[in-house]
């Protein structure tokens, strides 16, 4: 197994030569030209360009508002608990069958194109569940209107996160070994962190927006963000450095996909498992306590314990391959996951969820990492865009399983299923290790 940066070199051989340089979208003043940033984050900012960190981080809050949205719009409009969870699990499964098609898309046709086109069909697609929820009849009927509209925003949605991960891969390729391999850590560590805090930010705004004015403008708002923000991230120049799969058909076969990409997939399904199913449990744990709304304030702690160390992951030595990463931080997960079975009081779970998130950022950057690693350069976007309807899928899955078994059996029971997710991943990081060794 070699080292990150060495792996993503072997990709560079694909870009045209015109591209290896990092593009410098925004000027720059000359003595920051003689002299390159050297601090690691620093270093994002003179790749990509200063616009293009708060571009990326804002234009993907709207995912993050979708499904939590449409559950509280659908919910209070039509009093339905039934529809409002069913029009949430509509746009999850569209955002789940969608992500790869626009990834893919977006491999042969350019990044800037599909999302610009994915935009405005969002937006459409936001207002018309917004219209149809309104229009909705009383509570008990199952409106086709509200769960069509709810799977087409979900399907349509622009997948901010994964292109950015696409860009920031061929932005860092071309450096030497070492110092691409390092840049690229701490692009990826820092996607980790923005999709961490957007998934704790995009609810709890949803919350805020829909108890203080109305249940419709939190949608309302990702539509108005969407139709702004995706946009100025398409046209941003940092496109550019992603090559296209725009060759004959022997080249677009030469570019096929690897079956080892199997394994960072069904550990994102995995790792969405162990976030669905924490959830889930979490609701049953705080309501036996408290009320189950608090679960969303028990789930935010683990994510900001793991967008931190997300971010630290940018400064882990070189020598600490991403499967020897893959391996030790699942472990450490599984065996944390362990605790959630002990705690007694919300105090107690509380002290749970910090030190449990410390390494569930670390596994989602360095599953990424190697979903790019072995993916080859011109089917990126739909590898990251598969990684991330993974999560997606897995959360579904997750909070189905174990809200049953929440429903049945109690917190308790439902808690194993996260620790079960937590042990998938680790099996799936040897079995990945396995196979990168023998590659390399």
């Amino acid at each position: 197994m070699n080292e990150p940066g060495t792996l993503n070199s072997s990709t560079t051989s694909s870009l045209p030569a015109s591209l290896e340089a990092p593009l410098t979208p925004d000027p720059a003043p000359a003595s920051a030209a003689l002299a390159p940033p050297t601090g690691r984050f620093a270093r994002l900012l003179h790749l990509a360009g200063r616009s293009f960190i708060p571009l990326g981080l804002f234009a993907r809050l709207p995912l993050a508002m979708l499904t939590v949205g449409a559950l509280t719009l659908v919910t209070s409009v039509t009093g339905s608990y039934a529809l409002g969870g069913t029009a949430a699990g509509a746009v999850g499964i569209g955002s789940a069958l969608g992500a790869p098609v626009l990834g893919a898309l977006a491999d042969r046709r350019g990044q800037r194109p599909v999302l610009l086109v994915a935009a405005v069909l969002n937006t459409m697609a936001v207002l018309a569940l917004i219209g149809t929820a309104w229009a909705a009849p009383e509570a008990g009927s199952f409106p086709v209107a509200v769960i069509a509209a709810a799977f087409l925003a979900g399907a349509s949605c622009p997948q901010v996160g994964p292109l950015a991960r696409v860009r920031w891969m061929a932005l860092t390729s071309g450096g030497n070994g070492a110092k691409a391999g390092r840049d690229l850590d701490t692009a990826l560590s820092y996607e980790g962190t923005a999709d961490e805090l957007t998934f704790v930010l995009g609810p709890a705004l949803v919350g805020i927006l829909a108890s203080l004015v109305a249940p419709w403008l939190p949608l309302a708002l990702a539509a108005a963000m969407t139709i702004t923000l995706v946009p100025a991230f398409a046209m941003h120049s940092t496109h550019k450095a992603v090559p296209l799969n725009r060759g004959s058909a022997a080249s677009r076969k030469a570019a096929r996909i690897p079956a080892v990409v199997v394994l960072p997939v069904l550990a994102m399904v995995a790792m969405g498992t162990f976030f669905g199913s924490a959830q889930t449990a979490l609701s049953s744990f705080s309501a036996s306590f408290a009320t189950s709304e608090i679960a969303g304030l028990l789930y935010a702690v683990m994510g900001l314990s793991s967008a931190a160390a997300a971010l630290s992951v940018a400064y882990w030595p070189q020598r600490f391959t991403p499967a020897a990463r893959w391996l030790v931080s699942a472990a450490l997960m599984t065996v944390l996951a362990l605790l959630l079975l002990v705690p007694g009081s919300l105090g107690g779970m509380v002290a749970v969820l910090l030190v449990l998130g410390l390494p569930v950022g670390p596994v989602m950057v360095t599953v990424f990492a190697i979903g790019g690693l072995v993916a080859p350069v011109e089917r990126l976007g739909t590898v990251m865009t598969a990684l991330a309807s993974g999560i997606v899928a897995g959360t579904a899955l997750g909070a189905a399983v174990g809200g049953q078994l929440a429903q049945a059996y109690g917190y308790h029971t439902a808690f194993i299923v996260p620790v079960v997710a937590a042990g998938g991943l680790l099996v799936l990081g040897a079995a990945a290790a396995a196979i990168l060794r023998k590659r390399h």
